[in-house]
């Protein structure tokens, strides 16, 4: 192993050394790592090139970050063997402090890293698969910490994958400068989504103010020297806000923030005893061992919202004067009789309620219209109004506007205007008789 930092980078790099064939019966070869392009000489004959080594940008072709150079065993001598290797570099992507992570004779094959590589792989998997499953319970309750969750697993797989894209993909040089970079971004995006998460579960008051203490902090680890150490603090400093916002939340003996303070502090001692492995291998693991238990959670949640909405649905069925509302919240019966108006909002409609409540409700106003009974009208194409609360109606800057005996005047289109004033006068009429 050649010692020292080797850095080619904006040069034409020439390096030789006497070298000791390695023991034993196994072929070898020589192995350059790094943001270079190669080749190399042994004892006067060229093993190889990767890549075209040149004295600038124009005459150098980008070689691999890794490269394996076998050695004819006919090449080495007893003593007194001469490498020469020829280097350069001109395309990268961002200057990196140690370009070349190393020049070394080994046996030849690499040993294999199927293991180090699966573990990333396998976290990959189940957090794509908790990603997935907190994207559906989003999609069912439109909740944001479903969506937090989401992104967090979405994030930490693909960092999984960009970790273990250097044993799988023999990519040029100049792609390992966009892969540091994309680990970085990734561990603070990841960063920011977790102390958000945890603060919004524990602490919602202050959410603000640690997500943008969070922006704020994470930015400020892209000044430190080289990629794994911007990695770390960008991982710490998310570990350790949310650690504090946990630790908070157990002062104040919120449910669950206990075990969440505990798996916290677990990993800020992982990457403070072992950096280089949390970076590698462990953050992915911790991810999904957090990630995967919350999963778990959230789904046995939503089965027993479930059954509740369904034995609520039941028992409101024998209920002709409620309106079942189904909502994120879960299922409430509001009597009609409390419902000013019905207002169109895509998917939803939301219910304007006597004493300035609203709802949501997830239904659409065409099916409302056809099963709420003929006090209700619909007024416009997104408003259907309780008439049984409207006082009258007035015309304003060319605009009709029914008067309601709560809250803001509903709008009416013109082509509704006549059907509403014969509703309100029909009303007249029916009202004193039955009186």
């Amino acid at each position: 192993m050649i010692e020292g930092v080797i850095d080619p980078q904006g040069r034409d790099l020439w390096l030789r050394a006497v070298v000791q064939r390695p023991g034993g019966d196994e072929p070898s070869a020589l192995y350059v790592v790094g943001a270079a392009s190669s080749e190399v000489w042994l004892n006067g004959q060229k093993l190889g090139v990767n890549g075209r080594p040149g004295a600038s940008a124009a005459t150098e072709a980008p070689g691999r970050y890794e490269v394996a150079f076998p050695i004819s065993e006919r090449l080495w001598r007893p003593a007194g063997n001469l490498i020469v290797v020829h280097m350069s570099s001109f395309h990268g992507v961002v200057r990196l402090d140690n370009p070349v992570g190393g020049i070394m004779v080994a046996p030849y094959p690499w040993p294999s890293r199927t293991i180090p590589v699966a573990i990333p792989f396998i976290a990959a998997g189940a957090l794509f698969a908790a990603a997935f499953g907190f994207a559906v319970i989003y999609s069912l309750r439109r909740t944001g910490s479903s969506l937090a969750l989401a992104a967090l697993a979405g994030v930490a797989g693909l960092q999984a994958i960009l970790e273990s894209l250097r044993a799988l993909v023999p990519y040029a040089y100049p792609v390992h400068g966009l892969r540091l970079v994309g680990i970085w971004v990734l561990s603070a995006v990841f960063a920011v989504l977790l102390v958000s998460y945890v603060v919004s579960r524990f602490w919602p008051q202050a959410r603000r103010r640690f997500v943008l203490l969070a922006v704020a902090a994470v930015a400020v680890t892209s000044l430190a020297q080289g990629f794994d150490l911007k990695t770390l603090l960008a991982l710490m400093t998310g570990l350790t806000l949310s650690a504090v916002v946990a630790a908070v939340a157990v002062r104040r003996r919120r449910p669950g923030a206990l075990l969440i303070l505990v798996y916290l502090a677990v990993f800020i001692s992982a990457g403070l005893l072992f950096p280089g492995l949390l970076v590698d291998l462990s953050y992915f693991l911790f991810a999904a061992g957090l990630l995967l238990p919350l999963l778990m959670a959230d789904v046995v949640r939503l089965g027993r919202a479930d059954h509740a909405r369904e034995a609520a649905l039941t028992r409101a069925a024998a209920r002709p004067n409620c309106l079942t509302v189904a909502s994120a919240r879960g299922v409430e019966r509001v009597p009609l009789s409390d419902i000013l108006a019905v207002v169109g909002a895509d998917d939803y409609v939301e219910l304007r309620l006597r004493k300035g409540r609203r709802l949501l409700h997830a239904a659409r106003l065409d099916r409302l219209e056809a099963e709420l009974p003929s006090v209700f009208l619909r007024v416009h194409r997104s408003v259907i109004a309780n008439l049984a609360h409207a006082r009258g109606f007035e015309r304003e800057d060319g605009r009709n506007r029914l008067l309601m005996d709560e809250g803001l005047p509903l709008p009416i289109s013109r082509s509704r205007v006549s059907a509403v004033r014969d509703a309100l006068d029909d009303r007249a009429v029916v009202e004193p008789a039955s009186t």
